[in-house]
Formats: structure tokens, sequence, C-alpha cells
């Protein structure tokens, strides 16, 4: 099987470079892949699970969830600030 496209197939890492990677501890990522927050691949049944990640996967996550945050920040934002005509009170007496 040593043709161009299986030379292109990002490999698996596992949970310890994982965490490396994301600059978090290999037990919150786990934890993380349990609760299904970041896409992870289990290996085998039961309760032993081996996890396996790939880091582009996990980049393209990140990235989706910063927009989504950065997002979210801008509309909360928005509302109840005093003084905005959107969704605050006016504090000015005449």
């Amino acid at each position: 099987m040593d043709t161009a496209a299986a030379r292109n197939i990002e490999p698996f890492v596992d949970a310890n470079r994982a965490a490396e990677f994301l600059v978090m501890t290999r037990r919150q990522l786990l934890e993380m892949a349990r609760a299904g927050q970041i896409p992870a691949h289990p290996i085998g049944q039961g309760r032993r699970r081996q996890w396996r990640f790939r880091l582009s996967e996990l980049a393209k996550a990140l990235v989706a969830k910063t927009a989504v945050a950065k997002a979210e920040c801008k509309i909360s934002s928005n509302s109840a600030v005093p003084g905005n005509r959107i969704g605050g009170t006016s504090t000015m007496t005449a």
C-alpha cells in the first residue's frame, strides 16, 4: 500500500501528544474526549478504551470554538450596556 494517498494520511497521535499540542493536561484532554467536546477516536470496547487524536481535527475544533466564543462575546457586549440604544438603559436626565 505504497500509494500517494496512503503516504498523505495523517497519523493518529496518543493522548500525551494531543495534550501537549493543546497545552493542557492529559487528564483534561481525556475528560473532554469522553464528553464529546473535542474530536477523538476511541479504540477498543469497555471501560479501558485507548483514545487517539488527529492534530488537524483538534486545530479545526479549536478554531471553530474560538470563532463561536468571539461571536457570542460581541453579541453579549451589545446588550445591557448603560447608554447603549440597543439593549441598555440611559442614565442621562434632562
